[in-house]
C-alpha cells in the first residue's frame, strides 16, 4: 500500500466514526503531514477530544490526554527526578509528553509555567529538565483545545506560544443530518461495547506518515503561486496597501512562521486532494487556519465588529490571484 493509500484509508478511519466534522479531521491530517500542532476552538460536546483518540487508533502510536488545571505543574507534563533511596541515586521519569499524540485538554486553563513546558516540546521537540536534555519521539504532535464559552479562570495564550500552532482551526455545530447519524454511531458504539467486540483495526505505520510527509513537500508550487502566498502574508502586516478602509485594521501581522505554515498547509491539502501541484484554492482554503492566531487586530478595529476571520477575507478578495 502507497503512502497516499495509507493516508486515505487514515482519514476514512476517522470520518467513520467522526461525523459531520470534514474540517476538524481534514486539519488534523494535514497538521500530520505538514509536522506542525493543532490549536482547536469549539464548544463542548464537538468531538475534539475523540477526534485525535481516533486518529491515534489508526497509527502504530502512542496517545495520552492531559487534562490542564490551574493546578498543573511543569513536572506534570516533562516528568521528573525521582530519588532511589536503595542507592541513593536520581532516576528520571517520563511525563506525558513522551507519547506520540499529545492531547491538551482546555490549554487555556493552565499557567503561564506549564504552558511554557509545553512550548519547549512544541518548538523545540526536546524536554529540558535540570541540566538534561531528552529528546521526544520523532512522530510528536500536540492538538491543544480551547472552550470559547467560559472564560473565568482561564491563561490567554500569549502570542509567542500561539505563534507555534500550525494551525488555529475554529469548528462549529454538525448539520441537523449529520446529528441524526451520530445518534446512529453512538447506539451502535454503545451496543458494541456492551458486547465487548473488539474491532481490529489497520494501524497504518509510522514511516508511511514520514514518507507522505516527503511526497508533501515534493508537491509542486508554481514560482507565481508562491508569491501569490508571500503576499497574502504581507498583506496582514501592510494592509493600507490594498484600501484606505483596511489602514487601521492590523496592529501586528503575521510572522514569517506563517509563510512556512501556508506553504506546508497548501501542498498537504492538495496533496491529500491527490493532486501534485497547488493551485490558488489551496492557498485560500488553508489561509484562515493559518493566520486566524498570528494577526493581533487594533483597538479600532475591534469597536468596529471586524474579527480575525473577517480581516483574512477582505485580504483573500483583495490580494491579486495569479
Amino acid at each position: 500500500m502507497s503512502s497516499l493509500e495509507s493516508i486515505l484509508s487514515l482519514k476514512q478511519h476517522v470520518q467513520t466514526h467522526i461525523i459531520g466534522q470534514e474540517k476538524l479531521v481534514d486539519r488534523l491530517l494535514i497538521a500530520l503531514l505538514a509536522d506542525g500542532h493543532l490549536l482547536v476552538e469549539g464548544a463542548p460536546g464537538l468531538a475534539k477530544t475523540k477526534a485525535i483518540k481516533v486518529l491515534s487508533d489508526g497509527i502504530e502510536s502512542d496517545f495520552h490526554r492531559i487534562q490542564f488545571t490551574p493546578d498543573l505543574l511543569p513536572a506534570d507534563l516533562t516528568g521528573t527526578e525521582v530519588y532511589r533511596p536503595q542507592d541513593g541515586s536520581f532516576i528520571f521519569q517520563q511525563g506525558p509528553l513522551f507519547h506520540n499524540l499529545i492531547l491538551a485538554d482546555e490549554i487555556n486553563r493552565a499557567p503561564a509555567k506549564v504552558q511554557s513546558a509545553l512550548l519547549e516540546a512544541m518548538a523545540e521537540r526536546q524536554i529540558t529538565v535540570g541540566k538534561v536534555t531528552y529528546p521526544l519521539p520523532e512522530l510528536f504532535m500536540v492538538m491543544a483545545t480551547q472552550n470559547p464559552i467560559e472564560q473565568e479562570g482561564t491563561y490567554p495564550l500569549p502570542e509567542a506560544q500561539l505563534d507555534r500552532f500550525l494551525m488555529h482551526v475554529s469548528i462549529g455545530y454538525p448539520e441537523a443530518s449529520a446529528e441524526k447519524q451520530i445518534l446512529q454511531l453512538a447506539r451502535q458504539e454503545a451496543r458494541a461495547e456492551a458486547e465487548t467486540i473488539n474491532v481490529t483495526i489497520d494501524k497504518i505505520s509510522q514511516q508511511s506518515i514520514f514518507d507522505a510527509r516527503t511526497q508533501v513537500l515534493d508537491v509542486h508550487m508554481a514560482d507565481n503561486l508562491e508569491e501569490y502566498l508571500l503576499q497574502l502574508v504581507l498583506a496582514t502586516r501592510n494592509p493600507a496597501a490594498y484600501g484606505d478602509d483596511l489602514a487601521n485594521w492590523s496592529l501586528y501581522g503575521a510572522s514569517p512562521r506563517a509563510s512556512i505554515a501556508l506553504d506546508r498547509c497548501a501542498r498537504a491539502h492538495a496533496w491529500l486532494d491527490q493532486r501534485d501541484f497547488v493551485s490558488p484554492d489551496d492557498i485560500q482554503a488553508i489561509a484562515y487556519d493559518v493566520l486566524r492566531h498570528r494577526v493581533i487586530l487594533s483597538y479600532e478595529a475591534e469597536a468596529d465588529g471586524v474579527t480575525p476571520d473577517s480581516f483574512i477575507h477582505e485580504l483573500i478578495a483583495r490580494v491579486a490571484v495569479p
